[in-house]
């Protein structure tokens, strides 16, 4: 029972004491891929569904409007990655944000259905990520200098890893990050739920699961992962943060938002920090007493209306639209 110095859940938030502590376990995992699989094979609404190959594929959003199609017309873009903890989810996830992206924003936008683990583990979804933004940024239609990254939980981690290793590559120059409650360091456990039973959806073991399978140690959980330090700093946006403000600078403008009730509120907070702290233009937008996944979880509620126009909004300023 939650006790009365407990904080409260946002008044919009009214299903929240109805959510599970958790949305993926050992358990339920492969349920979870079962039911994203029909999904993820249908072209989404108003879209295109490629493969770039390896099973990789893109769901691609371009904007319906006149203005926005005319011929030899080039556009900013956008690159989605969905959420699921690194071990479930799909690129479907992301049609509705994508489909508003392109309609409001004139972008083209697209959503990669990057390989999952344990079958994959990294770097192959961050590989797959960068071979989605490679693809993005060659398209005739894109302004290769106005292509910004989107992500949420698992997602916003991973766009977060592309958007360093786009930087340290210099293959593509991204004009901006947009990262939702992103996961972002695997050491994150019990000890960062400063009020554990008021956790939604995401939880520490979930957590240790999540990072375990994507760090190649499968279910043992992250620590026992075979990566050197080198390589985990590769993988894991927040070890790399730590290396001080030399391993940042030079990312693009950012902007994170994050719950005050989300197991990985106190990382994005470390995160969004230390990026200022490197001379990253970076906006952090709190939302008290929101979840982890809460604007999925209640779409119509107006905390997550707000949210979702936050992103877009930030988007618009990155990316240089009028």
């Amino acid at each position: 029972m939650v006790t009365d110095d407990s904080p409260a859940f946002h008044p919009d938030l009214t299903r929240a004491r109805f959510m599970p502590p958790t949305s993926a376990t050992r358990g339920n995992r492969r349920i979870f891929r079962a039911i994203s699989g029909f999904a993820r094979r249908r072209p989404p609404a108003g879209g295109d569904l490629l493969e770039l190959g390896d099973g990789v594929l893109l769901r691609v959003h371009r904007p319906t409007s006149t203005a926005a199609t005319d011929a030899g017309a080039r556009r900013p873009a956008v690159l989605h990655l969905h959420g699921g903890g690194l071990i479930i989810g799909s690129a479907a996830q992301g049609d509705r944000l994508c489909r508003r992206i392109a309609d409001e924003l004139g972008a083209v936008a697209i959503s990669v259905d990057y390989r999952l683990p344990p079958e994959h583990p990294y770097p192959t979804p961050l590989d797959d990520a960068e071979a989605g933004l490679r693809w993005l940024a060659t398209q005739p239609d894109v302004d290769p200098a106005r292509i910004a990254v989107i992500g949420e939980s698992a997602g916003g981690g991973l766009a977060a890893s592309l958007a360093l290793r786009a930087r340290d590559r210099g293959e593509v120059a991204l004009a901006g990050q947009v990262l939702l409650y992103p996961m972002l360091d695997d050491r994150t456990g019990q000890a960062a739920a400063t009020h554990p039973r008021m956790l939604r959806l995401w939880n520490p073991r979930s957590n240790r699961l999540g990072w375990g399978m994507y760090l190649g140690a499968g279910t043992k959980g992250p620590e026992a992962t075979p990566l050197s330090a080198d390589e985990l700093a590769l993988a894991v946006p927040a070890r790399r943060a730590e290396q001080g403000p030399e391993a940042l600078r030079g990312l693009p403008p950012t902007w994170i938002g994050v719950g005050t009730l989300d197991l990985f509120h106190a990382e994005d907070v470390a995160y969004a920090r230390r990026l200022t702290e490197a001379g990253v233009p970076t906006e952090l937008h709190v939302i008290e007493g929101a979840y982890h996944g809460f604007d999925a979880a209640e779409p119509d509620a107006a905390v997550s209306r707000d949210t979702v126009q936050r992103q877009l909004d930030a988007l618009r300023g990155m990316l240089a639209v009028t």
